[in-house]
């Protein structure tokens, strides 16, 4: 491994920019294109959106843990969260499948997720939370 980091980080919708700042900087070593750092923000962002809004129900003072490493040309991210679990995650995975039609969620998160990150993960235990794995491999890198 080249490099590491973690950060953990109140359950607070702002908090979702945070993540994506820290992703960013991370990532940043390798000189991506912007397409690339688009598309890594863009994940992290429906990550931790969802560790906010399904795991921990918009509950403030829970913490969600992310973590990314580096070995070349790869970087890979953990988003991880205690909270409630997902039941069945091939359910939760299909495009426009939401828990939260009420709030107007379109049900795309992990789909997008899937469609800018090379890999991606699902790990869930009902009532100990989840843990999303994913990672790209960056193509314009100065390594």
């Amino acid at each position: 491994m080249d490099n590491q980091m973690e950060i953990k980080f109140l359950s607070k919708s702002e908090n979702e920019s945070f993540a994506r700042i820290v992703a960013c900087a991370f990532v940043s070593q390798l000189d991506p294109t912007t397409e690339e750092m688009a598309d890594i923000k863009t994940a992290v962002s429906e990550a931790v959106t969802n560790a906010i809004i399904h795991g921990y129900e918009g509950r403030p003072d829970c913490m969600v843990t992310m973590r990314a490493e580096m070995e070349g040309d790869y970087v890979s991210f953990l988003i991880h969260d205690s909270g409630k679990g997902i039941e069945n995650i091939e359910r939760a995975m299909e495009p426009l499948f939401t828990t939260c039609a009420e709030e107007e969620r379109s049900g795309m998160g992990f789909t997008v997720m899937e469609s800018f990150m090379d890999d991606l993960e699902v790990e869930s235990t009902l009532g100990a939370g989840t843990t999303v794995k994913m990672g790209k491999r960056i193509l314009h890198t100065k390594r």
